[in-house]
């Protein structure tokens, strides 16, 4: 019997969704390369824009539905004199055009051309952060407006048509019926077979047995309209599935931007500090509903700026790298309790500071901030390794939650990134 499976999921005109999940899945490795390599060859404000992968033809392989013969069979097949049992029949040979251009010159015009397909906005964005989070992410306390997740309660017997339980309601009806009717039921039986003893035995001219048939036959009767009127379905019987909602823990995290906007800072290095925050920023508003961005500017003095300013404002001067780590302390213990939220700060300099400050940014993180922090990160976007980096570099062996990396090329900004913000667990960038 032929066997018809219909797909109704939803689907634009002309589009197959499952198909074009299990080919994603299946070419998983390629499509990531693709996606590697056009981040490396765009501009961070161009990121969120779909791509064209191209998949190459050898790794090309559909799986084929056929009637298998069955058993083991030796076929020969006459006439055949170019292959042999294990070889791969090519694929057909396409129209004109559209080639890869790929290749030598020939003379006999054969050829494949790779297959080239295009990754939405959504699918090049997903397959970009898929193994990005934010590090030591945990369930905090319930907060003064908890969120809520509903959970199913068992059954009532009250609510709405579309959470009515049929099962559950039927098994209450026959149960119903089955309590309300034994009695009768078997008071039926007994009569119905006192009724079958009487009518073997009974003559015609028997009066007396004849009343009783007639009286048992009548009492059989009133029994039988009694069991027809109990109701099949009772609104006694209806079984609603039935749900609560309970308060869950929130997992709420801020992260805190702080840019170096000193005069050593020249525009090259502020652009590597922005490609860089520009990425953080469509990771965390893309992946983190609850999430709340801090942007902090310093050169001398730090300030708390909105996020137009932070990657668009010119204002410049000496550097103290140290009064954007005081404001950032203010700032958590001011509007964001530890207890009630997973903070993070991502900082990116050239390392160039007044060498009496470096000391004392050292000690603001290791005494201060990093206490509170769950991750923090340094970006450096300058070869050179200056007292701040020197000094930095004395809490990575004490720290586990502080991490550091240089960037002094736009292309090693995406593999800082992911190598700071890779989900715990995950293989080490390349």
């Amino acid at each position: 019997m032929l066997q018809q499976i219909i797909d109704r999921r939803l689907a634009g005109k002309n589009k197959s969704i499952g198909n074009r999940e299990r080919f994603m899945r299946r070419y998983k490795d390629q499509i990531k390369e693709a996606v590697k390599r056009a981040v490396d060859g765009r501009g961070i404000r161009d990121l969120e824009r779909g791509e064209e992968v191209r998949i190459p033809k050898k790794d090309l392989s559909e799986p084929v539905f056929h009637h298998g013969q069955g058993g083991v069979r030796e076929v020969v097949h006459p006439g055949n004199q170019e292959y042999v049992r294990g070889d791969r029949i090519e694929r057909p040979k396409g129209g004109q055009g559209g080639g890869s251009g790929k290749g030598q010159a020939s003379d006999q015009g054969e050829g494949e051309d790779d297959f080239t397909f295009a990754l939405s906005k959504e699918e090049f964005m997903q397959v970009f952060f898929e193994d990005l989070a934010l590090p030591h992410l945990v369930r905090t306390q319930l907060a003064e407006t908890p969120e809520w997740k509903s959970h199913r309660a068992g059954y009532t017997s009250d609510g709405t048509p579309n959470n009515l339980h049929v099962v559950r309601s039927m098994r209450g009806a026959i149960g119903r019926r089955l309590a309300i009717g034994s009695g009768s039921r078997r008071e039926l039986r007994e009569l119905q077979e006192r009724l079958a003893e009487l009518k073997l035995s009974a003559s015609a001219n028997d009066t007396a047995k004849q009343a009783e048939i007639k009286a048992l036959e009548e009492e059989i009767a009133a029994l039988r309209t009694r069991l027809d009127r109990i109701p099949f379905l009772d609104p006694i019987d209806l079984r609603f599935r039935n749900r609560v909602r309970v308060p869950v823990p929130t997992s709420k995290a801020v992260m805190f931007c702080l840019m170096d906007v000193s005069g050593s800072m020249d525009e090259a290095r502020k652009d590597l500090s922005k490609r860089f925050f520009i990425l953080l920023y469509l990771f965390l508003t893309r992946h983190y509903e609850k999430i709340d961005i801090v942007f902090i500017r310093h050169h001398t003095q730090a300030q708390e700026v909105d996020e137009e300013n932070f990657f668009h404002a010119r204002e410049t001067g000496g550097t103290v790298v140290s009064s954007a780590l005081v404001l950032m302390e203010e700032i958590i213990r001011a509007r964001y309790n530890p207890s009630e939220w997973n903070i993070y700060g991502a900082q990116a300099s050239d390392g160039d500071n007044w060498h009496h400050d470096s000391g004392r940014c050292r000690e603001l993180l290791a005494e201060k901030l990093l206490p509170l922090c769950r991750y923090f990160a340094y970006v450096q976007v300058a070869e050179e390794e200056q007292n701040l980096w020197e000094e930095y570099t004395q809490l990575c062996e004490s720290q586990p939650h502080f991490a550091m990396r240089k960037a002094t090329e736009a292309s090693q900004i995406y593999p800082v990134f992911r190598d700071l913000f890779k989900k715990e667990g995950a293989a080490q960038a390349a």
